[in-house]
């Protein structure tokens, strides 16, 4: 089984890439659900991107709504530098919840924001 490498981290957050050539083998014809052939986990040589916003970090679904949607806009601004892997944003610790007291503040927003631009920018080339 293929495992990715950390590439990047933050006092919150933590970037996982997986080369999409060490992810599944591609079959040579494409197989369907009933074949038992191997399948290509990512059909499509490209960046794919997901979120991981634990309720153990993040108590509230508005809170981590809140922080997939700034980890998905982060990211397209860096998906053209950002190399054709599968790629997992994972939050790693909870924001001070006495410093952010709204799960929706400009304030969590915007330090949510700054940490993700410098998680990518370091991961990007």
């Amino acid at each position: 089984m293929a495992t990715g490498t950390t590439v990047s981290r933050s006092a919150h957050f933590v970037l996982h890439r997986l080369s999409l050539d060490a992810a599944a083998p591609a079959a040579a014809n494409p197989t369907g659900p009933e074949s038992e052939r191997p399948q290509a986990l990512f059909a499509v040589r490209d960046v794919w991107l997901g979120a991981l916003v634990p309720k153990r970090w993040a108590k509230r679904a508005v809170t981590r709504n809140a922080i997939k949607r700034q980890i998905y806009n982060v990211s397209s601004d860096f998906e053209s530098r950002l190399p054709a892997a599968a790629h997992v944003v994972r939050l790693r610790a909870g924001f001070d919840r006495t410093q952010f007291i709204s799960a929706t503040s400009a304030l969590l927003k915007q330090a949510v924001r700054a940490e993700l631009q410098q998680l990518f920018a370091r991961a990007a080339p």
